[in-house]
C-alpha cells in the first residue's frame, strides 16, 4: 500500500493506483480498507463518498483527478493565489536568509591576517575558515533538501537558520582555531538549507515566467553577498578586531532570525494534506481523500530520502544539465579564489591597506545588478511574447547566459594581465 501514491515533481500528491483503492459502495463503511478503519473509527470519521455528479465534485475544496490532488481555482490557501505583496514578501524574507548564509561564506576573507595573528598560523591555514565553510555547503543539502520535502519548507528554514546563529557564536567567540574551524564547519552545513529551501520557495509561489524575475533576485543576492562582506570585514580589522566580523553576523542573524518566524508553510502537498486532515477532523472527507490521507500518512522519511537523493543523479545523466551543473561550478570557484587573490594583489602587491584592497569586490556587485537587470529584461520580453500567442522555449534564455560566459572569460583574462603589471 505505501507505493501507491507519490509526491510529484510539480508538488501535488498523485494519484493512488486504482488497485490499491477498494470499490466505492452506497455507504461510507466499505471505503476504507481493514487498516484504514482501524486508524479511522466510522463513527468519529461519517465520510462522505466519492461521487461521479461533477456538481457535487464542484463543492470539494480539492481536486481530483488523473493528474493527482490539487488545489481547486482561487482556493486561498494556494501559494500561488496569494497576493502579490504577500508572495513578494515571502520571497524577499527567504532571499534574506540566503543573503546570511553568502554574507558569512567569505566573512573572515577581509581579516584573515588578524585571525592567523592570533591563532599564530599562517595565512593560508586562516583561509581553512573560509574553506570548511563551502565543505558544509556540500553536505547540508543532502540532508535539508529531502526533509523540505517531507516535512514542508517553514520548520527547515527555523530550524536551520536557528542552527546557524547559534553556532555562529563559536566563531565569535572561538577560544582555540579548531573551535572556529568547527563553528565554521556547522555554520555552513546549517546555512546551505536556504540555499536550496529558498528556489523551493520561489517554485511554490510564482508562476514559470515569475518565476524568472525571482530567481534574478536570487542570483543576484548569491553574488552580492561574498562579494560585500569581505569588504565589511576589510575595514573592522583596521578600527576593531576580527571577532568584529561574526558580530555582525550575529545582529544581521538575529534580526532574519525574527523574519524567518513569519514564513507561512508554501510546499503544496504539505498543505494539501493539512487541508485533507482538517476535512477529516470535520467528517466531511470523501472515500477517496481519506485513502491518499492514509497513503500519506504511511510514507515513510526513509523513502524520501532514497527518492530526493536518487533524482538529481537522474537529471545529471542529461548532457545539458551536467555541462550547465559543471559550468556553474566553475563559475562559483572562480569568484570565491578572488576573495583570497584580491588581498594578494591589492594588499601585498600594490600596499593598499586591508580595507580599501578589498573594495574591488564591488565590481562583482555592480555586475550582480546588471545581471539581474538583464533577466528582468529577457522575462519581459517572454511575458509579451506569450501574450501575443507565440510560443517560448528555455533556449530563448540562452543569448544572456552566452554574453555572460564570454565576459567572464574576457574580464579574467583582463584581471589576470593587469594584475601581473
Amino acid at each position: 500500500m505505501t507505493d501507491a501514491v507519490e509526491i510529484g515533481t510539480s508538488g501535488h500528491l498523485e494519484r493512488p493506483r486504482m488497485d490499491a483503492i477498494e470499490p466505492v459502495q452506497p455507504n461510507c463503511k466499505s471505503a476504507l480498507s481493514p487498516s484504514a478503519s482501524a486508524k479511522f473509527p466510522q463513527e468519529k470519521a461519517k465520510t462522505m463518498m466519492a461521487t461521479e455528479d461533477p456538481e457535487l465534485d464542484k463543492c470539494r475544496p480539492v481536486i481530483i483527478s488523473s493528474d493527482g490532488l490539487s488545489f481547486r481555482p482561487g482556493d486561498p490557501e494556494n501559494p500561488k493565489e496569494w497576493s502579490v505583496t504577500w508572495r513578494c514578501y515571502c520571497t524577499v524574507v527567504a532571499i534574506f536568509l540566503v543573503v546570511n548564509a553568502t554574507f558569512a561564506s567569505s566573512s573572515p576573507s577581509g581579516c584573515l591576517d588578524r585571525i592567523a595573528e592570533e591563532f599564530e598560523i599562517s595565512t593560508n591555514i586562516a583561509g581553512l575558515t573560509i574553506t570548511v565553510f563551502l565543505l558544509g555547503y556540500c553536505v547540508g543539502p543532502l540532508f535539508f533538501a529531502p526533509l523540505s520535502e517531507f516535512y514542508g519548507r517553514r520548520i527547515i528554514f527555523l530550524i536551520t537558520f536557528t542552527g546557524y546563529f547559534v553556532f555562529n557564536f563559536l566563531c565569535a567567540f572561538a577560544p582555540t582555531f579548531g573551535a572556529l574551524l568547527a563553528g565554521r564547519l556547522l555554520c555552513g552545513i546549517f546555512a546551505s538549507a536556504p540555499l536550496t529551501n529558498a528556489p523551493g520557495l520561489m517554485s511554490d509561489v510564482w508562476n514559470p515566467i515569475q518565476r524568472g524575475n525571482a530567481m534574478a533576485v536570487f542570483s543576484m543576492m548569491i553574488g552580492i553577498g561574498p562579494a560585500l562582506s569581505p569588504v565589511i570585514s576589510g575595514f573592522l580589522q583596521l578600527t576593531k578586531d576580527w571577532r568584529w566580523s561574526f558580530y555582525v553576523l550575529l545582529f544581521m542573524g538575529a534580526f532574519s532570525e525574527a523574519l524567518a518566524f513569519t514564513i507561512p508553510e508554501t510546499l503544496p502537498s504539505r498543505i494539501l494534506v493539512n487541508k485533507l486532515r482538517r476535512l477529516k477532523n470535520e467528517g466531511t472527507i470523501t472515500a477517496i481523500e481519506l485513502q491518499y490521507l492514509v497513503q500519506m500518512d504511511e510514507k515513510s522519511l526513509l523513502r524520501t530520502f532514497k527518492e530526493t537523493l536518487y533524482r538529481p543523479w537522474v537529471i545529471m545523466l542529461d548532457p545539458i544539465a551536467s555541462l550547465v551543473a559543471a559550468y556553474v561550478s566553475l563559475v562559483y570557484m572562480l569568484q570565491y579564489m578572488l576573495f583570497e587573490i584580491y588581498p594578494l594583489v591589492f594588499h601585498e602587491q600594490r600596499g593598499w591597506n586591508s580595507g580599501t584592497s578589498q573594495l574591488p569586490l564591488i565590481g562583482t556587485v555592480i555586475g550582480g545588478w546588471l545581471g539581474g537587470l538583464i533577466i528582468f529584461y529577457f522575462s519581459a520580453r517572454e511575458k509579451a511574447h506569450l501574450q501575443s500567442g507565440a510560443i517560448v522555449t528555455p533556449e530563448d534564455r540562452l543569448p544572456a547566459a552566452m554574453i555572460g560566459g564570454v565576459g567572464l572569460t574576457l574580464t579574467m583574462f583582463w584581471f589576470s594581465w593587469s594584475a601581473a603589471s
